[in-house]
């Protein structure tokens, strides 16, 4: 099982915008990126799809700290923070190795859908089990993650 997932990218050229750093979209874009990937890597996806059954963003929050720049490597830390009946919240922390720079945090609350109903449903024992929540007071050592 693994509580903290570590997704790593180069930023391309084509994520600056106008105002030559990244644009605030490809922060999200990277954080569900890395949920993906986390879901993946620990079979959820697998569990989800074999229940009949789908994760769908209810809601997002992003805080920006610092600007990312093309050429910057740039690592999301990415946990599960709890379970409830039919939602899951899971938290973010990107962090630019090259100077410990806290650059965003952020945080999905996700919900577990039937496909076939489109109605939300009780996420099952198996799916959960797919994850270590990973308790708050512990969130503060995550910075080290990055290198």
């Amino acid at each position: 099982m693994q509580q903290i997932h570590r997704y790593e990218l180069l930023v391309p050229k084509e994520a600056e915008d106008q105002n030559g750093h990244v644009n605030n979209v490809e922060y999200l874009r990277w954080m569900q990126d890395a949920a993906m990937q986390h879901s993946e890597i620990t079979g959820c996806t697998a569990a989800t799809n074999a229940a009949g059954a789908t994760w769908v963003v209810r809601t997002h929050k992003i805080e920006y700290f610092k600007p990312a720049f093309a050429g910057d490597r740039v690592v999301i830390v990415t946990w599960i923070a709890d379970f409830r009946r039919v939602q899951s919240l899971r938290k973010y922390k990107i962090i630019r190795p090259a100077d410990d720079a806290l650059l965003a945090e952020g945080e999905t609350n996700w919900v577990f859908v039937d496909v076939q109903k489109g109605t939300l449903r009780s996420i099952p024992r198996e799916i959960r089990a797919a994850f270590e929540p990973l308790p708050s007071e512990k969130e503060a050592d995550l910075s080290e993650l990055s290198h």
